[in-house]
């Protein structure tokens, strides 16, 4: 990799903070260019860029609403426009929602699935042609253990990271031929905003063989270890001790 006057470029949704921040950083330290996408906290995503530069990297935000098509595809294409075209997207942008089943309102319902799914789904179709011109590359989708076992009081989030399960399979047969990697990683419980008043209190880590969760850290240079892995497609990472 060349650090200098061409790097490796990344563009990584849902980056104003969180684990898309974390997954931005650790790209930044190895030396890529860092595509920072937000919607709505531009604050914040400026806040990860400067993180990106200090930890020796560079980037630009971009801003889009993953939920429309056109958006997704304006953002894919500028950041193709404007630096080295992306050998690697990660698809981080979510929402969570914790409602049991029968008092989930169908408002909040079909939001959280247009955003983690739906939006999951514009984003691969837009990111696909720019890989396919380039000869290949990787995508990395960032999922839930709740899409394989549920969570009580979570059924959209639930339900909308289950459907990336087959949406990832499925993107992976499909783009193979092409040289696209892609792979479904999850990050394990992180303190973040989409997790508060979901997440376990205190040492509650029944099921986790190690007893903890992850270190966000450890997480995203997993991302970044597994984008570069160039004979890995269609897999799932846990990146916790819990058994799928």
């Amino acid at each position: 990799m060349n650090q200098t006057n061409q790097r490796d470029a990344v563009l990584v949704t849902g980056a104003s903070g969180g684990i898309g921040r974390a997954i931005s950083l650790a790209f930044a330290a190895a030396g890529w260019s860092v595509g920072v996408h937000y919607h709505r906290n531009k604050a914040a995503a400026v806040d990860t860029l400067t993180q990106v530069v200090a930890a020796g990297g560079v980037g630009a935000l971009y801003e889009a609403d993953i939920r429309e098509a056109h958006a997704v595809q304006q953002m894919v294409e500028a950041s193709c426009r404007l630096g080295a075209v992306p050998s690697v997207f990660v698809c981080n942008a979510g929402i969570g929602g914790s409602h049991l089943l029968l008092r989930q309102r169908q408002e909040d319902w079909a939001d959280v699935l247009a955003t983690n799914l739906t939006g999951t789904f514009h984003c691969l179709r837009a990111m696909a042609p720019p890989l396919l011109a380039r000869g290949g590359g990787s995508i990395v989708v960032i999922g839930s253990h709740a899409g394989f076992h549920g969570s009580t009081g979570q059924v959209a989030y639930a339900a909308s990271k289950a459907g990336l399960i087959g949406l990832v399979h499925t993107a992976a047969h499909e783009w193979g031929a092409g040289n696209i990697r892609v792979n479904l990683l999850l990050p394990g419980w992180q303190m973040t905003g989409l997790s508060e008043g979901a997440m376990p209190a205190g040492d509650n880590w029944n099921g986790h063989a190690l007893g903890r969760p992850p270190l966000r850290e450890e997480v995203a240079k997993t991302v970044l270890h597994l984008a570069q892995l160039n004979d890995v497609s269609g897999q799932v990472w846990n990146c916790d001790s819990r058994i799928l």
